[in-house]
């Protein structure tokens, strides 16, 4: 994928910047310097750490709000990290570790190019585009938005992505919301287009067998999937229009920032995209598509 490929504005930006923002913003759930920040914070395990150092800007908050902001995970999963998590660490501390594993991994996987004058402008562009962007119906965002910016560029930049993956984030869910589509049926369509495998997504949102049959059965009488689970043209027309509703409430920031900006945002993306690829930062398949780096 070439991050720097011309950007047009609009929703076809919006998209083209989360498959670049949210490949640096990911290294936060998949390396390992993360995962050892929460330990050290006094966090246990991997999924708590995961759940606490994403919520904690929300402040120590209860399970069920977690439930409604990530949405897509089983309930039995968030109750077992949250709000058990805030007895081990308080959000601040949960914050603190986040920040610190997230700067250890992007100084391993970026190499020089984390100290350089690149990084610097991708981070002041990405500010000038979510800075000041409006938090209504937008509870993830909103809390991370509050956050103050952190002064090193490539903190800054990670923070920046970071913000623009729960602004969009925050979109897609009130789309699903809008074709009642709950978050075990969500994980089925993206199975059914062949997004991620089936049996990573039941194992990684916490859905038994039993549950994802439910869902795959309810979408059926919806006439969104065949019986072996894979997407009718009904279900990949809604689909579609479900990706591109996201994309639109997703382009406020980009329409801001305007389209020479953002071309140049994205060429500045491509070099910390293909290092993170390389470096093995992120899992491949993954939820923007990006392909596993040719040998």
């Amino acid at each position: 994928m070439s991050a720097g490929a011309a950007a047009a504005g609009g929703s076809g930006t919006a998209r083209r910047m989360w498959q670049a923002l949210e490949t640096l913003h990911m290294t936060v759930y998949f390396a390992p310097e993360p995962r050892d920040a929460y330990r050290r914070a006094g966090l246990r395990g991997g999924w708590m750490g995961y759940f606490a150092s994403r919520a904690a800007a929300m402040g120590p908050v209860p399970a069920e709000v977690v439930m409604a902001t990530f949405y897509n995970f089983h309930p039995r999963m968030v109750r077992r990290a949250i709000p058990d998590a805030w007895g081990f660490a308080p959000p601040e501390r949960v914050l603190a570790a986040r920040y610190e594993g997230a700067d250890a991994a992007l100084r391993r996987l970026l190499g020089p190019w984390a100290e350089g004058a690149e990084v610097a402008e991708a981070a002041a562009l990405a500010r000038q585009a979510m800075e000041g962007r409006d938090p209504a119906g937008r509870p993830l965002f909103a809390a991370h938005a509050a956050l103050p910016w952190p002064d090193e560029p490539r903190l800054a930049l990670w923070h920046g992505a970071t913000l623009y993956r729960e602004f969009r984030g925050d979109g897609h869910v009130a789309c699903l919301l809008a074709d009642a589509v709950d978050g075990c049926e969500a994980h089925v369509l993206a199975a059914g287009a062949g997004q991620l495998p089936g049996a990573v997504l039941r194992e990684y949102r916490g859905w038994s067998d039993e549950e994802w049959s439910a869902a795959a059965a309810r979408l059926r009488g919806r006439g969104w999937v065949d019986p072996e689970g894979s997407l009718t043209a009904a279900g990949r027309d809604a689909r579609d229009a479900r990706e591109a509703g996201t994309d639109d409430l997703a382009a406020a920031p980009w329409d801001h920032l305007g389209p020479d900006a953002c071309a140049r945002l994205l060429a500045l993306l491509d070099r910390p995209v293909r290092l993170v690829v390389e470096g093995g930062g992120i899992p491949f398949p993954n939820p923007v598509g990006l392909p596993a780096p040719t040998s």
